[in-house]
């Protein structure tokens, strides 16, 4: 698959779900109690961010210890070894953000 048509493929991707990014909001509940469940709306998703982002922290530094590891024990694997931990931190880091976007998404 070339680039110019991953580029394609992901702006139409992107194309079709503007429709739900730009969907209209329900009306908004003044109740005590949805007032209530919107503050621990709002600490729930700080703890979760807080606990996505430790966890990931932890998987980085498990990934980038042993990649070195793995670099010092055979040098001539080095470059190879590297491109796969890049790839496996960009999937962690992943992790991350889409517990970011899942926050933004319900307490916004």
């Amino acid at each position: 698959m070339t680039m110019t048509r991953k580029v394609l493929l992901l702006l139409a991707l992107l194309l079709a779900a503007s429709s739900m990014v730009f969907a209209q909001a329900p009306d908004a509940d003044t109740s005590a109690v949805a007032q209530a469940h919107s503050q621990w709306r709002a600490i729930a998703a700080g703890f979760s961010m807080a606990i996505a982002s430790s966890l990931c922290g932890l998987a980085q530094g498990k990934a980038v210890a042993s990649a070195v590891e793995g670099m010092a024990r055979n040098p001539g694997a080095a470059k190879a070894i590297q491109l796969a931990m890049l790839i496996g931190l960009a999937f962690i880091e992943s992790l991350a953000l889409y517990t970011l976007l899942i926050v933004f998404l319900k307490v916004l």
